[in-house]
């Protein structure tokens, strides 16, 4: 099973300090021949989630897979911090592919979750979208730029970066960084991304109650199921989206 997102935008980073360059950015270490493909983010100076991406080694440069509705912020943002650093930053005219079951030649794994599949930058070989990615991002908790990551609002180990290898905690300071390495080892996180149980039908973005009180916002929906931000606090009792019955699952240890 094969799609094309048309949804995506490839960056080329280009120059001979290509790599400290994003390094000293970035929320995880730069790929390399052996890892050449990484899920990372830039943050505020504040620790905030400002876009998420993929970063894929490939010699000479290294690509960068974002949204295309914030692949020209980000463009930008990366000019703002280049100085006087041996680099260039390009749009390209690359397509990515991705799919299901065995990948095809010079494919690379997505590397947020195993059930993400494989994805591969270059000629489409198949361009039939008949993956259903919603459902497979709500049974993980998967989050997606501009849905459940929000720009100067998100914090990245609230939306389980950590458990989706978007974050390095050995690899020295980037932007943001102090923010994130204290949620990390100095705080319990009392809110973030969950799944749920959703009986009954909300919109994206409907707040979530709890005996009357706020207790987060339902996002993505499938199958009964859903990702929302939770106050885990709040999420012990009966809690509504608008009509529906919202009840938080909460992971096995």
């Amino acid at each position: 099973m094969h799609s094309k997102p048309d949804d995506r935008t490839i960056l080329a980073i280009t120059g001979e300090d290509r790599s400290k360059f994003l390094q000293g950015l970035t929320s995880n270490a730069v790929p390399d021949e052996l890892e050449p493909i990484k899920y990372t983010a830039l943050l505020t100076p504040q620790g905030k989630y400002l876009v998420d991406f993929l970063m894929i080694y490939e010699t000479g440069r290294i690509l960068i897979d974002v949204a295309n509705d914030m692949a020209a912020a980000l463009q930008s943002r990366l000019s703002m911090y280049k100085l006087r650093a041996a680099v260039d930053i390009e749009t390209t005219d690359i397509a990515v592919e991705r799919g299901l079951g065995d990948p095809p030649a010079g494919a690379l794994p997505d590397p947020r979750h195993p059930d993400l599949g494989w994805r591969r930058y270059g000629a489409v070989i198949d361009s039939a979208n008949n993956v259903d990615w919603d459902a497979i991002r709500v049974r993980h908790c998967i989050p997606q730029t501009g849905i459940e990551l929000i720009p100067n609002e998100t914090y990245i180990l609230e939306a389980g970066f950590e458990r989706l290898n978007g974050v390095d905690f050995k690899k020295g300071c980037y932007v943001g960084q102090e923010v994130t390495a204290r949620m990390k080892h100095k705080t319990e996180l009392k809110k973030g991304l969950a799944t749920v149980r959703v009986d009954g039908t909300a919109s994206v973005g409907t707040d979530i109650l709890a005996d009357g009180k706020p207790a987060g916002t339902l996002f993505t929906q499938s199958g009964g199921h859903g990702i929302a931000y939770l106050r885990f606090a709040r999420a012990t009792v009966p809690m509504t989206a608008g009509q529906a019955a919202v009840t938080y699952q909460k992971p096995k240890i």
